[in-house]
């Protein structure tokens, strides 16, 4: 039988505990806020959660187990918990990722919470420091990266699904509209909808120069295009 004494934490110690999880807590939420600014799929209530919870799993993990510390015959591992938010963090990202065509989006917002929670981890583990300043890049590199720098000249993929008249020279002419904007077609998808109608899915490269809404301009004088969805 194990003979070990019950270790009460002071109440002092528990106030840096405290302080640990309200910091984690508000950093996640700031994160969050550049992500609900940007309508993503996760905002602030999300990264709070996730900076909160993992701040207060690597808590547990450094200091809930140290009252078995000097048991004999008693191993503790105190990196298993915090190694297990890594991983649980993975399977939240997942559901965060959605493939709608050829586009996959949710990547960057996936990432983004995934960041989050190793800041609340280095919080937790009373790394202030490391996790205000990490929080801090994370936040200013995600503003920065999401508007369009010629420094990087990085092409737009985007996804057109459009409904034109069935005739012979559409294809054709749908080619030309894109080539004239150098706009370089990466996949076609053709449908037939009834005898009159086609549906065309395209997956197109858009240069860092043109504005994802100038798309639509394109088609306003076409008298073959029914339909434009992007």
């Amino acid at each position: 039988m194990l003979n070990f004494t019950l270790n009460v934490v002071p109440i002092q110690v528990q106030l840096e505990f405290f302080l640990r999880i309200f910091l984690a807590a508000v950093i996640g939420g700031a994160i969050g806020y550049e992500r609900k600014n940007r309508l993503k799929e996760a905002g602030v209530r999300t990264h709070l959660i996730v900076s909160l919870g993992s701040a207060l799993m690597m808590i547990i993990s450094k200091y809930g187990f140290s009252d078995l510390d000097n048991v004999a015959g008693y191993r503790i591992d105190p990196s298993r918990v915090a190694a297990q938010i890594v991983s649980g963090i993975g399977f939240l990202g997942t559901g965060m990722i959605f493939i709608r065509k050829q586009t996959v989006s949710g990547l960057t917002t996936a990432a983004g919470v995934w960041a989050t929670a190793g800041v609340g981890m280095a919080i937790g583990a009373g790394m202030y420091f490391i996790g205000v300043i990490s929080a801090g890049v994370i936040i200013v590199l995600q503003v920065l990266l999401r508007k369009r720098h010629d420094i990087f000249r990085i092409p737009m993929a985007e996804t057109i699904e459009l409904r034109v008249i069935n005739r012979p020279d559409v294809l054709k002419n749908l080619r030309d509209v894109f080539y004239e904007k150098n706009i370089e077609i990466v996949n076609v998808k053709v449908e037939k909808i009834n005898e009159m109608t086609i549906e065309v899915d395209l997956l197109v490269k858009i240069p860092h120069n043109f504005r994802a809404d100038e798309i639509m301009l394109m088609f306003d004088n076409l008298d073959y295009i029914l339909s434009v969805e992007l």
